[in-house]
């Protein structure tokens, strides 16, 4: 009997605190923020802008109120001595709680990068338990962060999801930028000797237009966002922008890219022959040599020849061995690129510095107050690249070689 009573009041309390509902949270009192843009004020300060969703136009498009429409999107800002208190400040013009959980981009202005850099500002963003560190980040080029935020895009209602599907399809079909978040810009900056990598985006375009519906009525629109770039930092401030072959490079180094098409010379025409990576792994290691400190990278490709602009008989084994000699040979000029760029800026974007310290501590442990800037530029880097051709679509023999045929 007695444990009757003891089982009947445990079941009382823990009815009573399970019908308990404090954390509630009215989907009508909240503002769902899906990016935040920060930019720094002539004073100094920081200015943010806020791209928050009107949710019933993103759910049935644009709609018409009173012979007008409405924009899927309204931006908000805010300058504040800091991170919070320019959140705060802006409460005094928004009618529900700015709630954050779904702030999917954080977008820093340029200017902001370069001056202040990013070490400022993290912590803010880190320290909300409601703000997601998995948040992608990126900088604006040549441009605020609030022409980024303020854009109105075509196609995706939402323009904090434009810049995330951009990097996540151009990082999986080019390779020249890569998809960041919060989070892993935050272990770059804290590990011993290693600087970051964040993309850049920037506004084509007039910015006035940018923010005007009538961009959206166009099938070719006056103002858009485009992927640009990589940014490198060091020590969390903005040093320098990859292009071309040094991005690729380094995304390739890092083990980030995910497919890309690399073009080689044949037959004395000019990138002739286009190749499309289908698997691809890099791997970076230490070693001493000779009392002196070396870096090896290896790296293997596998792919399909995708387009050929000359006659090519690749049933022929020898040119098939031939055009793989030749992907190598391009491939680790990218990489050799992307090292002497790293080294020229004094900045260990690739790494290099983390595989060391994992491997051999002892000796990292004496090298890394003066990593970046006196060992890392003078380290010895040996390339290995490995380029083999699996497939050559649905022909073996080119079309142009048939042409040729035909002609004589």
């Amino acid at each position: 009997m007695k444990r009757k009573g003891v089982f009947l009041l445990l079941m009382m309390t823990v009815t009573i605190l399970l019908t308990s509902c404090w954390s509630k949270k009215e989907l009508t009192d909240l503002a769902i923020v899906s990016a935040m843009g920060i930019d720094e004020t002539k004073d100094g300060r920081f200015h943010i802008t806020l791209q928050i969703i009107n949710p019933g136009n993103v759910a049935g498009g644009m709609q018409g109120g009173g012979g007008g429409q409405s924009p899927p999107i309204t931006i908000y800002s805010a300058s504040g001595d800091n991170i919070v208190e320019a959140s705060r400040r802006a409460s005094d013009r928004i009618s529900r709680r700015l709630y954050y959980a779904h702030t999917n981009l954080v977008v820093v202005g340029e200017k902001l990068a370069r001056k202040e850099g990013l070490n400022t500002l993290i912590d803010g963003l880190d320290r909300d338990p409601e703000f997601r560190n998995t948040s992608t980040l990126v900088i604006a080029k040549n441009s605020t962060a609030a022409d980024l935020v303020k854009t109105l895009t075509p196609v995706d209602k939402i323009p904090a999801n434009k810049v995330l599907k951009t990097l996540e399809f151009t990082e999986r079909k080019w390779g020249e930028n890569v998809k960041t978040s919060l989070q892993e810009v935050m272990k770059s900056i804290e590990s011993p000797g290693r600087g970051a990598v964040v993309s850049g985006f920037r506004l084509v375009g007039n910015p006035q237009q940018a923010q005007k519906l009538d961009n959206l009525q166009e099938s070719a629109p006056g103002a858009t966002l485009r992927a640009s770039g990589i940014a490198v930092l060091k020590q969390g401030k903005l040093v320098d922008w990859l292009y071309g072959k040094p991005a690729r490079g380094t995304v390739w180094i890092l083990n980030k890219i995910q497919g890309t098409d690399i073009n080689i010379d044949w037959a004395g025409k000019k990138e002739a022959i286009a190749y499309q990576t289908v698997r691809q792994k890099t791997s970076v290691s230490a070693q001493v040599k000779n009392g002196k400190l070396h870096i090896s990278v290896h790296t293997r490709v596998e792919g399909d020849i995708s387009e050929m602009e000359a006659p090519v008989d690749i049933t022929n084994p020898k040119v098939i061995t031939k055009i793989e000699q030749s992907l190598r040979k391009e491939i680790k000029k990218e990489l050799s690129v992307a090292i002497e760029r790293a080294q020229k800026n004094k900045t260990d974007i690739l790494g290099f510095g983390e595989v060391v310290h994992r491997t051999r501590p002892n000796q990292f442990k004496k090298l890394k107050t003066e990593w970046n800037d006196v060992y890392f530029p003078k380290l010895d880097v040996d390339i290995t690249v490995e380029a083999y051709v699996r497939r050559a679509g649905l022909r073996n023999k080119s079309f142009l070689s048939g042409v040729k045929e035909n002609q004589k």
